[in-house]
This record gives C-alpha cells, sequence and structure tokens, in this order.
C-alpha cells in the first residue's frame, strides 16, 4: 500500500486535535453484505474542525479508539501549569508534549522536562508515553525514560538513554550494537537488570481490549508517577554530545547515519543556522538536535512513529561515535 506523504503541523492548541472521533461499523454501513474480512470491522472516523468527516483507518472489532480529549482531561486533572506543543499530521497521528516549568542544565544550555505522549487514529503510531507503548509500561518490570524540550528549535528530546541503570551498561550496550548483538540489559523498577528487546519491535504493540475508564486511570497513575523523576542517564549522555566536537565535516558524519538523503541535507542547513545562531562549533549535540528538527518538520511519507524510530537509530549511533 502506498504511504501519504505527510508534513507534522505544529499547533498549541487542544483544540485543534480534539475534534469529535468515533468508530463506525462496517456491517452497519454495508446491512445487504456479508463482511469476510472479520479482522477489519470497524471505522475510525473523525471530524476535524471546519473539515469533512474522514476515514482514518479500519481497525478488529475490539480496538479501542482513544480520543485526544480523553488524553486532555487526564492531563489537566494533573497539571494547572503547563505550555503544550503539539506536531500532528492530517492522516490521524498526533506527537503530544506536555511542557513543564522545571529547568535543567544542560551543558551550555537551559532545557524543560516535558512528557511526550502518542496517538493515532490511523493505527500507525500506537499510543505511548515517552517512546513506550501502554502495554509496556504496564509490565512491572518496565520503566518510564524521561523527555526534554529546547526551546531554540522546539524540539521534543526523548530520553533514549534511560532504560540503562548507568553510563557504564549504556557503553557495553553500544558496543554490543556494533559487533551485531540485539540484546541489551535495562533497568526495571526494583533496580535489577533484565534482557528486553530493542525498541521498534516492543512498541508495535497496539491497545485493544481497554475500556476509556480504565485507560483514563492508567494514564494518570503512569503520569503522576513520572512527575516525581529526577536526574536522567539520557542528560548526561547530552552533556557530552555538548563537549565533543565533530572531526572533519559535518556532511560525512550526517551521511552515515539512518536517515534518508533529503532529511540529511535538511538537517545540514539547520546545523549551519544554530552554529550562526549560538555562535558555536559544530558538536554532537547540534547535530542530534538538527537531524532531530529535520525528521519532526520535513514532509515525508514516515509516520510519527517511523520517525522516533529513526530518531532513536541516531541517538545511539552518535553516542557510540562520540563515546568511541
Amino acid at each position: 500500500m502506498t504511504s501519504i506523504s505527510s508534513q507534522p503541523r505544529s499547533t498549541d492548541s487542544w483544540e485543534d486535535i480534539c475534534f469529535p472521533v468515533e468508530p463506525v461499523w462496517l456491517a452497519d454501513l454495508l446491512p445487504d453484505y456479508e463482511i469476510m474480512a472479520t479482522d477489519r470491522q470497524q471505522l475510525v472516523v473523525g471530524q476535524p474542525t471546519g473539515g469533512r468527516k474522514t476515514i482514518y483507518g479500519i481497525q478488529s472489532a475490539d480496538y479501542t479508539i482513544i480520543p485526544n480529549r480523553v488524553i486532555q482531561q487526564v492531563v489537566d486533572n494533573l497539571l494547572t501549569d503547563y505550555t503544550l506543543q503539539i506536531k500532528y499530521t492530517t492522516t490521524g497521528e498526533f506527537s503530544i508534549s506536555i511542557i513543564l516549568p522545571d529547568a535543567q542544565s544542560v551543558g551550555g544550555e537551559w532545557l524543560q522536562r516535558s512528557l511526550i505522549l502518542t496517538n493515532s487514529y490511523n493505527g500507525k503510531t500506537p499510543f505511548s508515553i515517552q517512546g513506550q507503548t501502554l502495554t509496556t509500561l504496564l509490565d512491572t518490570t518496565s520503566s518510564m525514560g524521561s523527555s526534554m524540550y529546547r526551546a531554540i528549535c522546539q524540539n521534543g528530546l526523548m530520553g533514549w538513554a534511560d532504560l540503562f541503570d548507568n553510563l557504564s551498561a549504556y557503553q557495553h550496550w553500544l558496543g554490543q550494537q556494533s559487533d551485531g548483538r540485539k540484546t541489551r540489559t535495562t533497568k526495571s523498577q526494583s533496580g535489577e537488570s533484565r534482557s528486553a528487546q530493542t525498541g521498534p519491535a516492543i512498541r508495535k504493540i497496539h491497545h485493544s481490549r481497554i475500556t476509556l475508564e480504565l485507560f483514563q486511570q492508567r494514564l494518570h497513575d503512569l503520569l503522576a508517577d513520572h512527575l516525581r523523576a529526577t536526574q536522567t542517564l539520557t542528560t548526561t549522555v547530552y552533556d557530552h554530545f555538548q563537549q565533543t566536537g565533530v572531526a572533519g565535516a559535518t556532511e560525512g558524519l550526517l551521511r552515515t547515519l539512518p536517515i534518508p538523503v533529503q532529511l540529511a541535507k535538511q538537517a545540514q542547513e539547520r546545523l549551519r543556522l544554530e552554529e550562526r545562531l549560538l555562535g558555536s562549533r559544530p558538536s554532537y549535540w547540534l547535530v542530534y538536535n538538527a537531524v532531530n528538527y529535520a525528521l519532526f518538520t520535513a514532509r515525508s511519507s514516515l509516520t510519527l512513529n517511523d520517525r522516533y524510530r529513526l530518531d532513536e537509530r541516531v541517538f545511539h549511533q552518535l553516542a557510540a561515535s562520540s563515546y568511541a
């Protein structure tokens, strides 16, 4: 199936994404037909403000649509002082950054703590908090990572290294990746280590068989627990990125990263702009932020989930290179 190219739009208002959405059953639309495709029985239909009714996807009978309004209700119940930044596509995918007032010094910059939640109506980007699905987070051996917000380019930065106990464990895992081994030792809530699958595979689980009432309660508990989090391993890696200059031309480094050629060109343009704005020489920190900026602003057939996967791969590859 051909993917539709889209460019993420940006807004700071819930109202732009909290339009009505509901299931419409195929059997009701086609009462005179025998529907043999029993794995696809409900249409996900929404109507953006000022727009037409849109069919975003076709899902199984037990698939639970999570309206963005339900997410807003949980966030507003927990927080009164936050800033909102949302990236969304016309194909029904949403990345919601809840920017908190707490600021943290990372190298020479101040970053704000945030919560990044993803959701979709087309089923291509599963609901997640800080890059992990609800199903994964409800596993007692899992722990939630962090995210930070960088105002200079409105980046939402995911805490991709936070699943590791310490820097030594993370560097050991990076070394395993270069050897072709695909497991990693991560930290659990009990503080013990466990062997887990790497990122993308575990995040393919889609939400089903969950009521919205139960979803809201679980989401409330997870977010409330996360708000008590403090220093993270990822910010330590950010500090290292800022202190590590790029040897040689940045074009060469960008070409080695797992992103499309056109995105690499856009990242190079963003990198040059930030060098001028900050009066800084190229560093791994500026390279990572330039790629992140390109990933989440460029027109592409990549889904938001695809963009986050690439962002994670880029982060780990740059970390491996900078610590080498």
